[in-house]
């Protein structure tokens, strides 16, 4: 079957797209700015604003599933009018959709844990255009699969490992927040649960994090100490104290999602042990 990845050229797309190449997979990709460089895929350039493209993508690629990975940032009309676009024409078309979700659609207060089953209750435009169109999603194709995630890192091409080589460079201003806590996952891991997922016919929310509830700080001292880097260079400080929005102490729980998928999803103090990703 073919499978269309939307926002094939992102971070998390890139992955999607060379574990479906380098296990034979049929695959299609999208691309706003410019395609992606796994060779084995078909590109096509999608502005998920423009409902015309999307039809003519989707006719031309005549996808079995589709991943919708974009990642359109607070613009709602990408992040929230798209994916629910997307979710419309596939549950007309009857196409598999998988959608990636994110853990800032929960405020962070309240709880210690968000599972599967927590409502969101978002706290900034980003995470209240990810709400919309998860919500949306499970309405428009029940037998979708929404998937909530959290910092993804991965080989040293996250935004977050090449904040913290910066910072440690002192070529970067800012800091590391002691108080503002996820659950990172790697990758790697994602998108082979995600991939698990599109081959089966589970439906429903999914939280595929990592179970190691981290500060952005403590994150980057591992990142810094994998890659020789020195940790206290590392500058900190407490989001608390800036006035940003957003939740502060957002924790997925993955342990349901985790006893339906063979893909084990591992922690960040697992992922991040080992040798610099220049080194392996």
């Amino acid at each position: 079957m073919t499978v269309l990845i939307i926002g094939g050229s992102g971070f998390l797309g890139a992955e999607l797209v060379r574990q479906a190449v380098s296990a034979g997979r049929r695959t299609a990709a999208t691309f706003h700015s410019r395609p992606g460089s796994g060779d084995g895929a078909a590109w096509h350039h999608l502005d998920l604003r423009d409902p015309a493209r999307l039809e003519e993508v989707l006719d031309t690629v005549a996808p079995a599933a589709v991943i919708n990975a974009t990642s359109g940032g607070a613009d709602w009309a990408v992040t929230a009018e798209g994916g629910i676009r997307l979710g419309q024409a596939a549950a007309e078309r009857s196409i598999r959709l998988v959608h990636v979700s994110s853990d800032a659609i929960f405020s962070g207060t309240g709880r210690d844990w968000y599972d599967e089953s927590c409502l969101p209750d978002p706290l900034t435009p980003y995470g209240a255009a990810k709400a919309a169109a998860e919500t949306a999603v499970g309405l428009l194709c029940p037998h979708a699969a929404v998937a909530r995630t959290s910092l993804i890192i991965g080989n040293g091409r996250s935004e977050h490992e090449q904040l913290v080589h910066a910072l440690a460079a002192g070529a970067r201003q800012g800091a590391l927040y002691t108080d503002d806590i996820r659950c990172p996952v790697h990758v790697e891991d994602l998108a082979a649960a995600l991939w698990e997922i599109t081959g089966s016919d589970t439906a429903g929310v999914f939280h595929l994090a990592g179970p190691d509830a981290l500060s952005r700080y403590e994150l980057g001292e591992l990142i810094a100490r994998r890659d020789g880097l020195d940790p206290a260079r590392l500058p900190s400080a407490r989001r608390s104290d800036t006035g940003l929005p957003g939740g502060l102490d957002v924790r997925l729980d993955n342990r349901a999602t985790q006893q339906k998928l063979h893909t084990r999803l591992r922690g960040a103090r697992e992922f991040l042990s080992g040798s610099s990703p220049e080194q392996t």
